[in-house]
C-alpha cells in the first residue's frame, strides 16, 4: 500500500497572507520563530511588495529568494541553499512554477513547506509532483511532497486575471477523461486502481460541475475551486501516481508543449481542457456534459483562439502517446489518422 501524507492546514480567506503565524498557531506554534526563506519571482515581489513585506515582518528571521526560472538545476540549487543556510521553513509565494520549485526544494532539503497561492490555474498547489525544466524547452515531472500547509488569499485571487481561474477550472474538468483512462489502464494493462483516490478525484470534478460564469470571482466559488484543486492533489498523493488527474488529455498537452512550444503557448489548464474534449470523443462517451461545462464557464478551448492550427492540433495528438510511452490510455487503441483528427479540429472550431 502506498504511504501518503496530508497537509496540516488549508485556509481560504480574505487577507490571510497578512497574519500567517496567527492563522496556523494551532498546528505550527513555533512557525514564526524558525529561520525562513520566502521563494517567489521578481515580478511577484514587485507586484505584491506590501504583502511580502508583511510576511517578512511576521517571520523576523527570514529572507526572500527570487527564482530565475523553473528548471531542475534551479530547484536543486535552491535546495542546496536551504540546506547550507539552515532554513527550517520554506514559503512558496506564487503560482505553478514557484510552487513546484518550492515543493521540490523543500522535499530534497526535508524542510517544512507552506504554499501561499496567488493563482488557481492548476492543481500544483497541492500535488505531490513538481514539473521542472530539464534541457532546452523539455520538462519532466519529479516526485516530491505535498505542502504542509496551503493558504489562499481570496483578495489576491480576485485581483488575478480571469483567464487564470478558467485554467484552474479546465484542469479540474480534465479529470472527467483522466479517470476513464485510469480505469481503462486497470482493465487493459493491469494497473492498480485506488478506489479512494478515484472517488476524491471524482468529487473534485463534481465540485465545479455546476456553476455560473458570473460567480467566478465570488468568495464562494474561489473556495470551491481551491477545494477541487486540492482534492486533485490529494488524490494523486493517496494513489502514489498522477493517474487520478492525468490521462490522454494531459498527453495531448505534453504533445503541444514538447513539440510546438515555439509556435504556441497554451496555459496548462486550457490545453488539458482542450484535450479532454478530444479524449472524450476517442473514449466513445457523450460529450454533451463537457461541452456544456466548457461553454458555461467560457473556457477558451477553440483551437484557433489559442493559435493552435489544424497542423499543430493533429501533430500534438499523433505525438501525444510518445510523451509517456509507459502510460496506457485510450490513445493506445484509437485511430489517430490525420483525416479523423482534422475532422475533430473542424468540429471543435464549430462547437466552441
Amino acid at each position: 500500500m502506498n504511504q501518503f501524507r496530508l497537509p496540516y492546514h488549508l485556509t481560504v480567506a480574505e487577507d490571510v497572507f497578512e497574519n500567517i503565524p496567527e492563522v496556523m498557531a494551532d498546528v505550527m506554534p513555533k512557525l514564526g520563530r524558525q529561520k525562513t526563506v520566502i521563494v517567489t519571482e521578481g515580478n511577484l515581489r514587485e507586484l505584491f511588495s506590501g504583502i511580502i513585506d508583511e510576511i517578512c515582518s511576521d517571520f523576523p528571521d527570514s529572507e526572500v529568494f527570487l527564482i530565475k526560472d523553473g528548471s531542475y538545476d534551479g530547484a536543486v540549487a535552491l535546495a542546496k541553499y536551504i540546506t547550507m543556510n539552515g532554513f527550517g521553513t520554506v514559503i512558496g509565494f506564487g503560482g505553478g512554477t514557484v510552487l513546484d520549485m518550492a515543493k521540490f526544494a523543500a522535499y530534497v532539503s526535508k524542510t517544512t513547506l507552506i504554499s501561499l497561492v496567488t493563482t488557481l490555474s492548476n492543481d500544483s498547489l497541492a500535488s505531490p509532483v513538481a514539473v521542472l525544466g530539464t534541457e532546452g524547452k523539455a520538462r519532466k515531472t519529479f516526485k516530491c511532497s505535498i505542502p504542509d500547509a496551503i493558504l489562499v488569499d481570496v483578495n489576491v485571487i480576485k485581483s488575478a486575471p480571469e483567464r487564470q481561474i478558467l485554467a484552474g477550472i479546465g484542469d479540474t474538468v480534465s479529470k472527467y477523461t483522466a479517470l476513464y483512462d485510469w480505469k481503462l489502464a486497470g482493465e487493459k494493462a493491469g494497473e492498480e486502481i485506488n478506489d479512494f483516490a478515484y472517488m476524491i478525484s471524482e468529487m473534485a470534478f463534481d465540485a465545479i460541475r455546476i456553476s455560473r460564469k458570473e460567480e467566478l470571482k465570488s468568495t464562494e466559488f474561489i473556495t470551491r475551486l481551491t477545494q477541487a484543486l486540492v482534492m486533485g492533489g490529494l488524490a494523486m498523493e493517496i494513489a502514489g501516481t498522477s493517474r487520478p488527474s492525468s490521462g490522454s488529455e494531459h498527453l495531448f498537452c505534453h504533445g503541444l508543449e514538447e513539440n510546438y512550444s515555439e509556435q504556441v503557448n497554451v496555459a496548462h489548464g486550457i490545453a488539458v481542457a482542450m484535450g479532454s474534449y478530444g479524449a472524450a470523443v476517442f473514449q466513445g462517451r457523450d460529450t454533451a456534459l463537457l461541452t456544456r461545462m466548457i461553454r458555461d464557464y467560457g473556457i477558451p478551448v477553440k483551437p484557433s483562439m489559442q493559435k493552435v492550427t489544424e497542423e499543430i492540433f493533429v501533430g500534438a495528438w499523433q505525438k501525444a502517446a510518445a510523451s509517456r510511452p509507459d502510460r496506457y490510455s485510450v490513445l493506445n487503441e484509437t485511430d489517430l489518422s490525420t483525416e479523423r483528427l482534422s475532422k475533430l479540429y473542424e468540429d471543435m472550431e464549430n462547437i466552441f
